[in-house]
C-alpha cells in the first residue's frame, strides 16, 4: 500500500526480483491516482489498484475494500510503505499480526505525520526508521526492526529524509525476511 512516490515499493520489488527475498508482490494499492507508486508498478508489470480516498471517503469502507482485494489475491502479508492514511480496525483485524508499516523515525519517537520535520524541530542528533506491526494505536505496534540515521549539522528536511529513505530501502526487506517464519501460511 502506498500513497506517494513509491521508492520503498520499488526497492522491495527489486530485492524480490534479484532473489534476495523469497516473496511475491501480488498487488500494489494506491489511494492517489497517478502517483509515483502507481507509475512504478505499471512500469514493473505489477498489478495495481486505485482506491481513491476522495471517492471512498469512509475509512472503514475503504479498509473493507482493501481486505476484499487482498483476500481475493490470497495475500499473506500487507506492507504499508508510505500509505498516508490512518487505517481502521477493519483492515487491522483482517490482517491481524500480518499488517506491517515502515515509519521514518525511531519509534516511539515522532509518531504520525512529518516525522522528519518533528525530529528536526526537536533538535535530536539521531533519528532513523522503524518497521513495525500495525495496531489500532498510531505507530505504536510491536517494533520489528530499526535503523539509526544521524542528524548532521546543516541537515534540512530534504537531506535528512533522503538518508532515512536510503535506510528504509535496506531495512524493510531485511525485516520482512526475518519475519517470514511467523507469518507464512501453509
Amino acid at each position: 500500500m502506498a500513497s506517494g512516490n513509491g521508492s520503498n515499493f520499488e526497492a522491495l520489488a527489486q530485492v524480490i526480483q534479484a532473489g534476495e527475498l523469497n516473496a511475491r508482490i501480488q498487488r500494489l494499492v494506491v489511494n492517489n491516482p497517478g502517483c509515483g507508486a502507481q507509475q512504478r508498478a505499471e512500469r514493473l508489470g505489477i498489478p495495481v489498484s486505485v482506491l481513491d480516498h476522495r471517492v471512498i471517503k469512509d475509512r472503514r469502507e475503504l479498509d473493507a475494500e482493501l481486505v476484499r482485494l487482498f483476500h481475493a489475491d490470497k495475500v499473506e502479508l500487507v506492507v504499508m510503505a508510505g500509505w498516508m492514511r490512518i487505517v481502521t480496525d477493519v483492515l487491522i483485524s483482517g490482517f491481524s499480526e500480518r499488517l506491517i508499516n515502515i515509519h521514518p523515525s525511531l519509534l516511539p519517537s515522532f509518531r504520525g505525520m512529518d516525522a522528519v520535520g518533528q525530529a528536526l524541530e526537536a533538535g535530536v542528533k539521531l533519528t532513523g526508521c522503524t518497521v513495525h506491526m500495525v495496531t489500532e494505536e498510531l505507530d505504536a505496534g510491536p517494533i520489528l526492526a530499526q535503523a539509526a540515521v544521524p542528524v548532521l549539522d546543516g541537515d534540512d528536511h530534504a537531506t535528512l529524509a533522503k538518508r532515512i529513505q536510503e535506510q528504509e530501502h535496506l531495512l524493510l526487506p531485511a525485516a520482512l525476511a526475518g519475519l517470514k517464519p511467523t507469518w507464512r501460511q501453509g
